[in-house]
């Protein structure tokens, strides 16, 4: 047979078939976060955003899960009044399984979600502290256990 036959590239794709990407969910916050040269990474189903060392938001767009589903804001406990006062519709996390979480999320059910997620994009772009966190490092294993 033909290296370049059909019949080769029928079996080569059934054996190893492309994976076809997910679609970015909410795409238009990675667009209003483009001057600072945002980098993402799959994370548990969703989308990992990143600026410099600091992990900013986690886009979340499941269909079977769709209360979390939005822009998860990494911040801690101590930033939530003042970051809600700017974004009422902001709550925690309900997947985590806590009541109140530091990652908090702006629901892409609220019928102002694109209008928050830009603004906290701006808050973002502007570096505010409130947003952001740099993930704990990994541990490297110290050897075989005995």
């Amino acid at each position: 047979m033909p290296v370049g036959s059909k019949y080769k590239r029928a079996f080569v794709d059934a054996e190893f078939p492309i994976r076809q990407r997910k679609p970015v969910p909410h795409e238009f916050v990675l667009d209003a976060l483009a001057e600072v040269q945002p980098r993402t990474n799959p994370m548990f189903g969703c989308l990992a955003v990143y600026v410099g060392e600091k992990i900013v938001l986690v886009l979340r767009d499941k269909r079977d899960g769709s209360a979390d589903n939005g822009a998860w804001l990494a911040t801690t406990h101590d930033h939530h009044d003042s970051l809600h006062a700017e974004f009422p519709s902001m709550r925690s996390i309900q997947v985590l399984g806590k009541k109140v979480t530091g990652w908090q999320v702006l629901p892409a059910d609220d019928p102002d979600f694109e209008e928050a997620a830009l603004r906290a994009c701006e808050l973002i772009v502007a570096g505010d502290p409130r947003i952001g966190k740099v993930p704990a490092r990994k541990q490297k294993p110290k050897g075989p256990k005995k």
